[in-house]
């Protein structure tokens, strides 16, 4: 029972002696053995933050390859081509016409009228080209719609050489033989009966 008593005072005795040699020896490490901690090791080095660098690309664009998409018109193909004949009917001459939305638009021969002739699927869905049909003067009706030159020289032609009847109704679009044909839905063959009389809403030209 001594022995036991005894023992416990040595371990209550030392806990306190212990916790001080405990205490200087956090002290010793932290502050390197100095009062005001002078001594103490310094912080490691951090990489620190980047600074964050503006952006500098440029503004993205409409388009492919930076360059802003051409604005076209909208018209009917009907219409598009009674302007055309209605400005005389030039291969080479930009010709004008008012779009669907009212805006005052140029259009060309080349970019505008032919593929109206050239192009399947364009007056509705499954239409031939009206050039496959008439693509030469030995062809339906004897007319050649694939260029200028047959469009101009017209339909029931005796040959290559040879004019035929004039299609563009000499200037008066309304009175000639394309605008009937277009209008009654005759041509391109096959175009259904309820699809729009002046067919299909194109976009053409560009506005002035």
């Amino acid at each position: 029972m001594k022995k036991t008593r005894t023992l416990l005072f040595i371990i209550l005795g030392g806990l306190p002696l212990l916790l001080v040699a405990w205490l200087i020896r956090l002290y010793s490490i932290g502050c390197g053995g100095t009062l005001d901690c002078s001594g103490a090791a310094p912080p490691p080095e951090r990489t620190p933050i980047p600074t964050l660098i503006p952006a500098t690309l440029p503004v993205p664009q409409v388009g492919g390859g930076g360059q802003a998409v051409a604005i076209q018109c909208s018209l009917t193909a009907v219409d598009l081509l009674g302007a055309w004949v209605t400005a005389s009917a030039s291969e080479s001459d930009p010709f004008d016409f008012t779009d669907v939305n009212g805006t005052l638009c140029q259009g060309t021969f080349s970019q505008d009228i032919i593929p109206l002739f050239r192009d399947a699927n364009l007056w509705y869905n499954g239409a031939l080209a009206c050039a496959s049909c008439h693509g030469s003067a030995a062809s339906s009706a004897k007319l050649d719609l694939s260029s200028y030159a047959g469009i101009l020289a017209g339909s029931q032609r005796a040959s290559a050489e040879a004019k035929g009847n004039d299609i563009l109704g000499g200037g008066n679009w309304e009175q000639s033989t394309l605008y009937e044909v277009l209008i009654s839905r005759s041509m391109p063959l096959g175009r259904p009966a309820d699809s729009p009389a002046k067919g299909p809403t194109v976009q053409a030209g560009k506005p002035k």
